[in-house]
């Protein structure tokens, strides 16, 4: 059960890693990270690949957060005030909470013999990318998430909320080369490109599938390109191309049914 714990001092040092969290980001720091908002929140607490270190809100807000599955994590309540002094800015949803990531530290650990569908992401630097991605997996099933070393980190702090907590549903790993981290799991890849061999609601995925997508604008490497099977999304009105999180939520309903 929950331990609630009621703090008046905004100094207290149990608050010390919910200080100043506008300004930067706890991700690269043993794993943790910084999730705000009541229904991720409450995703944090029924997620397999992390654990809530503890939780800051008000004693209103509590009344209508879901701690029954948060186990015994302390549950630091303090004054609306406090908490944005605290914080750094004013915290308009009410819910903090510090996390840990305690993933798969390769894909071989996550993915179960037979049917697998993975996403595998190739430089995301943009968290609203991110974000929507790992939404998107959590929302069409996807059984993990690759990403290569040019990738942000999905944990940051606008890519969690973002993604609703979908990036808690999830696991991901990050790998050197792609192309060769899913072939290494007999996973047929897929990629996204206008000019692509075959039109997607042609695509008969295989039994072991993943679906590429590249940050937008450059996209993906003509390298990583060469080793898919390429995939067009006919259009109208002489575009070629969506948002990589529009696109991806697409390609996942088509692939993950």
């Amino acid at each position: 059960m929950a331990d609630i714990i009621s703090i008046t001092d905004p100094s207290d040092d149990r608050l010390r890693l919910y200080r100043d969290v506008k300004d930067r980001d706890l991700t690269g720091r043993d794993g943790l990270f910084m999730a705000e908002g009541k229904v991720v929140i409450e995703r944090l607490f029924r997620s397999p690949w992390c654990f809530c270190i503890s939780v800051l809100t008000t004693s209103e807000r509590l009344k209508t957060l879901d701690i029954s599955q948060a186990g015994d994590v302390p549950v630091y309540v303090v004054e609306q005030a406090v908490m944005d002094q605290v914080a750094g800015f004013a915290i308009h949803r009410g819910y903090l909470a510090l996390g840990r990531y305690a993933g798969p530290a390769g894909l071989g650990e996550v993915l179960k013999p037979g049917r697998a569908r993975v996403l595998a992401l190739s430089a995301i630097a943009n968290t609203d990318n991110m974000g929507g991605l790992m939404r998107n997996a959590a929302a069409f099933g996807v059984d993990a998430v690759v990403l290569d070393v040019a990738c942000c980190d999905p944990l940051y702090r606008k890519a969690i909320r973002v993604s609703v907590g979908g990036v808690f549903q999830v696991p991901h790993v990050r790998v050197p080369n792609l192309i060769e981290a899913l072939a290494e799991q007999g996973l047929s890849p897929y990629a996204l490109s206008p000019s692509g061999t075959v039109a997607l609601d042609e695509v008969v995925p295989g039994m072991r599938s993943a679906f590429l997508f590249g940050a937008e604008g450059p996209g993906l490497t003509a390298e990583v390109m060469a080793a898919c099977t390429t995939v067009r999304i006919a259009m109208h009105g002489g575009f070629d191309s969506l948002n990589v999180a529009t696109t991806s939520g697409i390609v996942l309903y088509h692939m993950c049914r």
